[in-house]
């Protein structure tokens, strides 16, 4: 058996151990993967089912805050990769600084879906006013918990800005920018 055969047993990690940082976060972030698909999946089948109301609730989103939170969110997912790069080449520093970036964006999503929801509430919206308002905010919701959850994540690994460490943290808040680009369409755009 090769050393290679045997430090693959010893983890039991197997082909996640090709992934940068923590394999136990790819283990996370394919089932925060999972969950959003499933919620996903339920607004398309309501969406089916319920166009009209449906179109009615799209009507009442504000496409242009949605759009402004994709490209914060999107450029926030770049200074995260721009703090790996730095933190791969020992520049901890400067890895530093991006990983402040990174979060810094990431409160200004959240600051801009809080106007977006306070703007929705004062309309009438609810959780309770449609399954389409249901559905829009307990899945946006779910996704803004991730995007707290992920400076968390951030804030853990900016103090050491070790290698693995930004890896792993990068590696969630690319999940959450992923699961951003693919509602956005879904929920805003697609009629």
């Amino acid at each position: 058996m090769s050393t290679a055969e045997c430090e693959q047993r010893e983890t039991g990690w197997g082909s996640l151990e090709d992934l940068p940082g923590d394999p136990m976060m790819w283990v996370l972030i394919f089932s925060e993967l999972v969950a959003f698909g499933l919620f996903l999946g339920a607004f398309v089948v309501a969406r089916a089912l319920h166009p009209a109301m449906f179109a009615a609730g799209q009507s009442a989103l504000d496409s242009n805050l949605a759009g402004l939170n994709t490209v914060v969110l999107v450029t926030s997912g770049w200074a995260a990769a721009k703090a790996t790069k730095a933190a791969r080449v020992g520049e901890r520093p400067l890895a530093r600084c991006w990983i402040f970036g990174a979060m810094a964006l990431g409160c200004l999503f959240i600051a801009i879906k809080i106007t977006e929801y306070a703007e929705e509430i004062g309309q009438g919206a609810g959780l309770e006013t449609s399954p389409f308002f249901t559905l829009y905010f307990l899945l946006t919701g779910f996704h803004l918990l991730h995007v707290g959850l992920g400076i968390v994540i951030l804030a853990a690994v900016c103090r050491r800005a070790a290698m693995s460490g930004v890896e792993t943290g990068t590696a969630f808040w690319h999940m959450v920018d992923l699961v951003w680009i693919v509602m956005f369409p879904i929920i805003y755009l697609v009629k």
